[in-house]
């Protein structure tokens, strides 16, 4: 599995605000779903749930740049930064479709928490090894040719 995880939507007409562009909301949505079904792809979510553990974000940081609109075709690229002990850092590239346009990019750190007490936990290296970790700049090109 590549380490770098597309998602691609169809932004619904419901996603724009009152100024006709996507209200900036749904672009963090967008990125935690497109966290969750790389999870999910991955076999994380799997490993997670056998530990009896869950992710929380604890912090998120997005730059918007240009608009998306309803109709636009938006992929959301993301990839694991890093791993330590109970935190993960992932980062995001939000496009436009039709024309490549950057859209958005920003990070969110995720926090290993036992399911049950609600604490955090060291994760496990079952968990780890399902991602190729990605530093910064080193994530290429986005798109397939």
């Amino acid at each position: 599995m590549s380490p770098i995880f597309h998602d691609e939507l169809l932004v619904p007409k419901e996603a724009e605000d009152q100024n006709g562009h996507v209200n900036n909301v749904e672009y963090l949505r967008w990125m935690q779903d497109a966290a969750m079904r790389h999870s999910e792809a991955s076999g994380c979510t799997a490993a997670t749930n056998a530990a009896g553990a869950t992710w929380v974000v604890r912090t998120h940081k997005i730059v918007y740049l240009k608009p998306a609109f309803a109709g636009d075709r938006v992929v959301v690229c993301t990839w694991v930064a890093s791993l330590r002990r109970v935190q993960s850092l992932r980062r995001y590239k939000i496009f436009r479709k039709d024309d490549r346009a950057l859209l958005a990019h920003g990070e969110t750190e995720w926090v290993f928490v036992d399911a049950q007490k609600g604490t955090l936990r060291s994760i496990p290296r079952d968990v780890k090894d399902l991602f190729e970790i990605l530093p910064e700049g080193q994530e290429g090109n986005f798109f397939e040719s």
